[in-house]
């Protein structure tokens, strides 16, 4: 098989990506608001997630017994991963067009006036079927606004980062992503702690989901005090300068797919390992470890809290790594000793002992950290400046419906049908088989610049085949 690796550009004098970087305050700046924007995204996020595994069955799906309320609730969990593309899409071709920064405030006060709204909702028992529909559409809303947000949180960094620090700064968007799971677990724990069952059930719940308005302040603050990425700045300029005999043409979304759909298929595949086994450490792990193991949901979430908290560490080490080593060969190494832990996983939950459970969950969580942190990076140097929102923000959302959103149902599924948990390790290795393949075939690309259109791509490889050629 011919290599996929691209020899790395020349750093030898100063790179286009080099020119316009912000000095190291502003880089901390930019992060810290980064870091922030994404934690209380994926708080509102990921509080649904907790919320659907303890309480969301006997709110608002009182009718079904046991594991068909579950099933119901992570069913509602998945309708908001199946609007995460379009929100994707939609956020992908404004900021590809007039920056990144706009949709990413939009889509900071859209979740989190969805999230607010979901903690106002009344129960089954108040307004009937009404409450699970309200429930799906603020969903669906939250979906919109999630599925708007990790693109251009990822592109505010990685287009602002020096080259050799880019998959370091990248990963700190997905520190986000942890440090929301994070505070919402210790959110829910703080909560059960000091109110009872029957409490938390009535009202307990909803104390995290109307937290979520903090996420629009936050929104103001980026829309206020956060500059537009110099790559989409280099755009504009092109853009303004170009003659009437030369104009830079606007690439439209069916040509972004029509051009670039087997990068939005490796992204894809690249993140269904990734956030599949994600959503089964943190969200199929509480149903599973109360419901199937026998364990308290204190003791849980408080598992699942310490060993997330590990991937602070973990997903900027390996996001720094990628900068020295490159991003595609620690991907697959976390892909392959992923499929390795896969049945070592549940053999430890099994016992029910609550450290070979936490043991168990934070070994996962580090495989996942080898590929979840050089993941920004890498999606950033897929894709050209004028289609990178569109490109990585399509390819992630859509394995966020397909591995993520699926993945706890499907997991609960399983064990239905099968009573043993080896059902679900087959399922992990399958999704770590799609992903293996996917990675494989990315060109590695991680001292890329950053500012090249598609219109220049097509230039550059158009002079290197013609190079070849005459070689």
């Amino acid at each position: 098989m011919a290599s996929t690796i691209e020899p790395p550009v020349d750093n030898s004098g100063p790179d286009a990506a080099d020119l316009d970087l912000p000095e190291e305050s502003k880089m901390t700046k930019l992060a810290s608001a980064s870091i922030l924007a994404t934690a209380l995204e994926w708080f509102d996020f990921l509080i649904y997630s907790t919320a659907s595994a303890l309480v969301f069955g006997h709110i608002f799906f009182p009718s079904l017994e046991g594991a068909l309320g579950t099933i119901a609730s992570f069913g509602t969990l998945a309708v908001g991963f199946i609007a995460r593309p379009l929100g994707g899409i939609i956020a992908g071709a404004l900021g590809d067009r007039f920056g990144r920064k706009g949709p990413l405030v939009a889509s900071m006060v859209v979740m989190g006036l969805a999230t607010t709204s979901i903690g106002l909702l009344p129960g089954y028992e108040t307004i009937g079927i009404w409450a699970p529909i309200l429930l799906i559409t603020a969903r669906l809303v939250q979906g919109l606004g999630v599925g708007a947000q990790w693109g251009g949180a990822t592109l505010l960094l990685t287009e602002h980062s020096p080259i050799k620090r880019r998959g370091f700064y990248g990963s700190l968007v997905q520190l986000g992503t942890v440090a929301g799971i994070i505070i919402g677990n210790a959110f829910f724990l703080c909560i059960l702690l000091f109110v009872d069952e029957n409490a938390f059930i009535e009202w307990g719940w909803r104390v995290p989901f109307l937290s979520g308005i903090l996420l629009v302040a936050v929104g103001i603050y980026v829309q206020t005090k956060i500059e537009e990425t110099p790559v989409f700045k280099t755009m504009q300029a092109k853009a303004n300068a170009a003659t009437a005999d030369k104009e830079i043409p606007k690439v439209s979304l069916l040509a972004a797919v029509r051009k670039y759909w087997k990068q939005i298929l490796q992204a894809t595949g690249a993140f269904f390992v990734v956030n599949g086994t994600f959503y089964i450490m943190i969200s199929g792990m509480l149903s599973y470890g109360t419901a199937n193991v026998g364990l308290s949901q204190t003791t849980m979430i408080m598992i699942v809290c310490l060993s997330v908290a590990t991937q602070i560490f973990t997903i900027p080490f390996f996001g720094s790594w990628s900068d020295r080593h490159g991003r595609r060969k620690i991907f697959l190494l976390g892909t392959v000793l992923m499929a390795i832990w896969a049945f070592p996983f549940f053999w430890l939950v099994d016992t029910g002992n609550p450290f070979l459970v936490a043991l168990a969950i934070i070994v996962g969580l580090t495989l996942h950290a080898m590929m979840f942190g050089p993941q920004a990076a890498l999606f950033a140097e897929m894709f050209p400046a004028d289609v990178r929102y569109f490109g990585a923000s399509l390819g992630f959302q859509l394995a966020s419906v397909f591995a993520g959103g699926l993945a706890p149902m499907i997991m609960v599924s399983l064990i239905e049908a099968t009573g043993t948990s080896a059902s679900v390790a087959l399922y992990i290795i399958v999704m770590a088989i799609i992903t293996f393949v996917a990675v494989y075939t990315i060109k590695e690309r991680f001292q890329a610049d950053l500012h090249e259109t598609s219109q220049e791509v097509e230039e550059r490889e158009a002079r290197e085949r013609e190079v070849s050629a005459h070689v």
